[in-house]
Protein backbone atom coordinates (compact mmCIF):
# COMPACT_ATOMS: atom_id res chain seq x y z
CA UNK A 1 0.00 0.00 0.00
CA UNK A 2 1.31 3.29 -1.12
CA UNK A 3 1.32 6.73 0.84
CA UNK A 4 0.21 9.29 -0.82
CA UNK A 5 -1.60 12.82 0.97
CA UNK A 6 -4.80 12.67 1.13
CA UNK A 7 -6.96 15.87 -0.41
CA UNK A 8 -10.84 15.63 -0.62
CA UNK A 9 -12.58 17.15 -2.97
CA UNK A 10 -14.28 19.60 -0.44
CA UNK A 11 -10.86 20.77 0.95
CA UNK A 12 -9.61 21.01 -2.86
CA UNK A 13 -12.33 23.33 -3.26
CA UNK A 14 -11.81 24.86 0.12
CA UNK A 15 -8.39 25.87 -0.89
CA UNK A 16 -9.37 27.45 -4.53
CA UNK A 17 -12.25 29.28 -3.25
CA UNK A 18 -9.76 30.98 -0.27
CA UNK A 19 -7.40 31.54 -3.52
CA UNK A 20 -9.66 33.37 -5.50
CA UNK A 21 -11.01 35.37 -2.27
CA UNK A 22 -7.43 36.82 -2.28
CA UNK A 23 -6.73 37.28 -5.98
CA UNK A 24 -10.40 39.17 -6.26
CA UNK A 25 -9.51 41.22 -3.38
CA UNK A 26 -5.86 41.84 -4.91
CA UNK A 27 -7.95 43.01 -8.61
CA UNK A 28 -10.15 45.15 -6.41
CA UNK A 29 -8.59 47.22 -4.72
CA UNK A 30 -7.86 51.00 -5.54
CA UNK A 31 -4.11 51.69 -6.07
CA UNK A 32 -2.16 53.12 -3.22
CA UNK A 33 -1.19 56.33 -3.60
CA UNK A 34 2.69 57.41 -3.18
CA UNK A 35 2.63 60.46 -0.59
CA UNK A 36 5.08 62.08 -2.98
CA UNK A 37 2.24 62.41 -5.56
CA UNK A 38 0.56 65.78 -5.89
CA UNK A 39 -2.58 64.11 -6.89
CA UNK A 40 -5.68 64.22 -4.93
CA UNK A 41 -8.11 61.11 -5.12
CA UNK A 42 -11.56 62.22 -4.10
CA UNK A 43 -12.77 65.40 -4.04
CA UNK A 44 -15.36 65.87 -1.15
CA UNK A 45 -17.29 68.04 -3.06
CA UNK A 46 -17.70 69.57 -6.43
CA UNK A 47 -19.46 72.83 -7.58
CA UNK A 48 -19.69 74.40 -11.29
CA UNK A 49 -20.26 77.91 -12.05
CA UNK A 50 -19.80 79.75 -9.06
CA UNK A 51 -19.31 83.08 -7.71
CA UNK A 52 -18.03 84.43 -4.15
CA UNK A 53 -17.53 87.81 -2.27
CA UNK A 54 -15.43 87.94 1.04
CA UNK A 55 -15.51 91.31 2.84
CA UNK A 56 -13.25 92.91 5.65
CA UNK A 57 -15.65 95.45 6.80
CA UNK A 58 -13.29 96.92 9.12
CA UNK A 59 -10.73 97.74 6.29
CA UNK A 60 -12.60 98.06 3.18
CA UNK A 61 -11.52 95.39 1.29
CA UNK A 62 -13.40 93.58 -0.67
CA UNK A 63 -12.36 90.19 -2.52
CA UNK A 64 -14.02 88.56 -5.01
CA UNK A 65 -14.18 85.26 -6.76
CA UNK A 66 -15.69 83.13 -9.98
CA UNK A 67 -14.74 79.97 -11.37
CA UNK A 68 -16.11 77.57 -14.21
CA UNK A 69 -15.39 74.39 -11.08
CA UNK A 70 -14.27 73.88 -7.88
CA UNK A 71 -12.97 70.81 -6.05
CA UNK A 72 -12.36 70.30 -2.43
CA UNK A 73 -10.55 67.94 -0.62
CA UNK A 74 -10.94 67.90 2.36
CA UNK A 75 -8.08 65.17 3.86
CA UNK A 76 -5.35 67.43 2.22
CA UNK A 77 -7.56 70.98 2.82
CA UNK A 78 -7.09 71.96 -0.83
CA UNK A 79 -9.65 73.51 -2.83
CA UNK A 80 -8.75 74.37 -6.86
CA UNK A 81 -10.67 76.16 -8.96
CA UNK A 82 -10.60 75.85 -13.14
CA UNK A 83 -11.19 79.37 -15.23
CA UNK A 84 -10.86 80.94 -12.22
CA UNK A 85 -10.83 84.84 -11.99
CA UNK A 86 -9.83 87.12 -9.11
CA UNK A 87 -10.53 90.54 -8.30
CA UNK A 88 -9.16 92.64 -5.37
CA UNK A 89 -10.94 95.92 -4.21
CA UNK A 90 -9.01 97.94 -1.24
CA UNK A 91 -9.80 101.66 -0.89
CA UNK A 92 -6.01 102.74 -0.50
CA UNK A 93 -5.02 100.67 -3.53
CA UNK A 94 -5.35 100.70 -7.10
CA UNK A 95 -7.92 97.89 -8.24
CA UNK A 96 -6.23 94.18 -8.92
CA UNK A 97 -8.06 91.39 -11.31
CA UNK A 98 -6.09 87.99 -11.89
CA UNK A 99 -7.18 85.65 -14.06
CA UNK A 100 -5.76 81.85 -14.50
CA UNK A 101 -6.41 78.39 -15.77
CA UNK A 102 -5.94 76.54 -12.56
CA UNK A 103 -5.94 77.88 -9.14
CA UNK A 104 -5.06 76.08 -5.93
CA UNK A 105 -6.20 77.40 -2.51
CA UNK A 106 -4.47 76.35 0.77
CA UNK A 107 -4.70 77.54 4.31
CA UNK A 108 -8.03 78.88 4.31
CA UNK A 109 -6.98 81.03 1.39
CA UNK A 110 -4.00 82.08 3.07
CA UNK A 111 -1.92 80.83 -0.06
CA UNK A 112 -2.97 80.88 -3.62
CA UNK A 113 -1.06 79.14 -6.20
CA UNK A 114 -2.27 80.40 -10.06
CA UNK A 115 -0.94 78.44 -13.02
CA UNK A 116 -1.97 78.67 -16.52
CA UNK A 117 -2.08 81.52 -18.87
CA UNK A 118 -2.23 83.53 -15.88
CA UNK A 119 -2.74 87.10 -16.43
CA UNK A 120 -3.28 90.07 -13.90
CA UNK A 121 -4.14 93.63 -14.18
CA UNK A 122 -3.35 96.57 -11.76
CA UNK A 123 -5.73 99.49 -12.53
CA UNK A 124 -9.02 100.27 -14.15
CA UNK A 125 -8.87 99.91 -18.03
CA UNK A 126 -9.36 103.51 -18.30
CA UNK A 127 -6.16 104.42 -15.90
CA UNK A 128 -3.25 105.70 -17.52
CA UNK A 129 -1.49 103.97 -14.44
CA UNK A 130 -2.79 100.73 -15.45
CA UNK A 131 -0.09 97.42 -15.56
CA UNK A 132 -1.24 94.68 -17.35
CA UNK A 133 1.38 91.24 -16.29
CA UNK A 134 1.45 87.66 -17.52
CA UNK A 135 3.36 84.42 -16.46
CA UNK A 136 2.55 81.11 -16.41
CA UNK A 137 2.84 80.92 -12.85
CA UNK A 138 1.61 83.24 -9.83
CA UNK A 139 1.99 83.15 -5.72
CA UNK A 140 -0.29 84.79 -3.95
CA UNK A 141 -0.44 85.73 -0.25
CA UNK A 142 -3.42 87.55 -0.04
CA UNK A 143 -3.19 89.07 3.51
CA UNK A 144 0.07 90.61 2.85
CA UNK A 145 -0.99 91.64 -0.33
CA UNK A 146 2.31 90.21 -2.17
CA UNK A 147 2.83 88.24 -5.44
CA UNK A 148 5.77 86.14 -6.28
CA UNK A 149 6.79 84.05 -9.18
CA UNK A 150 9.98 82.38 -10.22
CA UNK A 151 8.82 81.90 -13.78
CA UNK A 152 8.97 84.48 -17.06
CA UNK A 153 6.93 87.38 -16.41
CA UNK A 154 5.97 90.27 -19.05
CA UNK A 155 4.58 93.30 -17.67
CA UNK A 156 3.02 96.06 -19.83
CA UNK A 157 2.65 99.67 -19.10
CA UNK A 158 1.67 102.56 -21.72
CA UNK A 159 3.94 101.74 -24.59
CA UNK A 160 6.47 99.63 -22.12
CA UNK A 161 7.01 96.37 -22.31
CA UNK A 162 9.17 94.33 -20.08
CA UNK A 163 10.29 90.94 -19.84
CA UNK A 164 12.16 89.24 -16.91
CA UNK A 165 12.28 86.12 -14.72
CA UNK A 166 10.87 86.38 -11.74
CA UNK A 167 9.08 89.10 -9.53
CA UNK A 168 7.78 89.81 -6.46
CA UNK A 169 4.74 92.48 -6.25
CA UNK A 170 3.99 94.01 -3.05
CA UNK A 171 0.19 95.66 -4.11
CA UNK A 172 0.24 97.47 -0.29
CA UNK A 173 3.56 99.87 -1.63
CA UNK A 174 3.07 99.57 -5.09
CA UNK A 175 6.64 98.27 -5.94
CA UNK A 176 7.26 95.43 -8.62
CA UNK A 177 10.76 93.89 -7.72
CA UNK A 178 11.90 91.89 -11.07
CA UNK A 179 14.30 89.11 -10.51
CA UNK A 180 16.91 88.51 -13.26
CA UNK A 181 16.98 88.84 -16.87
CA UNK A 182 15.03 92.29 -17.31
CA UNK A 183 14.84 93.75 -20.11
CA UNK A 184 12.63 96.34 -21.52
CA UNK A 185 11.62 98.18 -24.71
CA UNK A 186 9.00 101.41 -25.32
CA UNK A 187 7.55 101.52 -28.16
Amino acid sequence: MSKHPYFSSPLIFFIILILLTFWLDLLTRPPEQNKNDNVYLNPDYIVEDLSGIRVDHERGIQREFSAQKLLHYLDEKVTQLEQTNFINIDPGNPLIRLHADQAEIKNKGENIYLTGNVSATRGNDDDKNKITLNTDSLYLIPDENLVKTEQAVTITKLNTIIHATGLEFNNRIGKIQLMSKVSAVNN
